[in-house]
């Protein structure tokens, strides 16, 4: 499973980056207002340090709208990976972009339906956000359960990847890899959450504690 980090703080992303652990980027209009910064600026910064994916959002909410945006951003990079709501007017901007050529993540998916009809639209990605389901009371993982089910059924010919977004801790991410999604996007927060364990570190003292009685 591929784990793209879901932020636009450069610091974040080069320490992840140095890492080695990040395959891509995930941003949106929310995350790139905490920075206070020039987008276009953010996102220069972020092609120069991650090679792969890195999504940005379209503003618009009409098909023409998202497309004029989406031909702009896409001339930045080929890493360039334009998200699109999932609503009717997104889906025909993805049709459209994808018969261009150029790679579309939708996002704000909530269910499996809208997964389908995001497939169908000839989306390079689908963005699941199990988080904000989990928050009003729905098992979000199991939403990626029917869609990896579905997206392997060869007979239908998907070519979309799965994004497991608005994860929230770590077992997210486990789930997310024992039910074979492609890619969980995930914040900086969770990424360290992941390092960590205390026998690990128990284990390292040990190791420092009986190394100075060696040096000593």
């Amino acid at each position: 499973m591929k784990i793209f980090i879901d932020t636009a703080n450069i610091d974040e992303i080069r320490t992840a980056n140095e890492w080695g652990v990040i395959d891509g980027v995930t941003t949106n209009p929310t995350l790139v207002s905490k920075e206070g910064k020039d987008f276009k600026s953010i996102v220069d910064q972020i092609l120069s340090i991650v090679d792969g994916p890195i999504s940005v959002e379209v503003i618009s909410t009409d098909s023409k709208g998202m497309v004029k945006e989406a031909l702009e951003m896409a001339k930045w990079s080929e890493n360039i990976v334009i998200k699109i709501p999932m609503i009717p007017e997104g889906l025909k901007a993805v049709k459209i972009l994808n018969e261009k050529g150029i790679k579309t993540n939708v996002t704000l998916v909530f269910s499996v339906n809208q997964a389908i009809l995001a497939a169908k639209a000839g989306a390079t990605y689908v963005s699941p956000f199990i988080g904000r389901l989990d928050d009003i009371g729905h098992d979000g993982m199991q939403i990626i359960r029917d869609m990896v089910q579905i997206y392997k059924n060869e007979k239908y010919g998907f070519k979309t990847e799965i994004i497991v977004a608005s994860v929230r801790h770590p077992l997210h991410v486990v789930e997310s890899a024992k039910i074979g999604a492609h890619v969980a996007t995930i914040p900086f927060s969770v990424i360290e959450k992941m390092f960590k364990h205390p026998l690990t570190d128990i284990g390292l003292e040990k190791f420092l504690k009986d190394w100075k009685k060696v040096v000593e």
